[in-house]
């Protein structure tokens, strides 16, 4: 068994999609698809995706205490440009990166306060 995709929601469709879009910029996620709640990029294996969501309940959205979304990126350079990137865009430090037992591994929330890490 394996993830297929993870999705997080926004109280601010227009916001996240531009702070998702300029993040995934140079990664393989590409947005692929998106209605008037939703926005989902996949990875080039097509087996993983992300999402962002206005909740369907039509309540606002809050992040998760615990609730973490875990990207690999391969790269050490990768990890720190990353994190860099979603610092400029007006997401928050959780964690500057560094090594972590066995992974190199940053930290932060997006606009709507999903954690977010990025490891190698």
């Amino acid at each position: 068994m394996k993830m297929n995709y993870f999705v997080v929601g926004t109280n601010n469709l227009e916001a996240s999609t531009k702070f998702y879009d300029s993040l995934f910029e140079q990664t393989e996620f590409n947005q692929v698809f998106s209605t008037e709640r939703m926005i989902f990029w996949q990875g080039e294996d097509e087996d993983s995706a992300f999402a962002v969501a206005i909740p369907f309940n039509e309540e606002p959205a809050t992040n998760g205490n615990g609730t973490m979304v875990g990207f690999s990126v391969g790269t050490t350079d990768e990890v720190k440009r990353l994190h860099k990137k979603a610092i400029e865009l007006g997401g928050t430090c959780e964690g500057e990166p560094n090594q972590r037992g066995l992974r190199f591994s940053a930290y932060v929330r997006d606009l709507d306060k999903n954690k977010i890490v990025f490891s190698k």
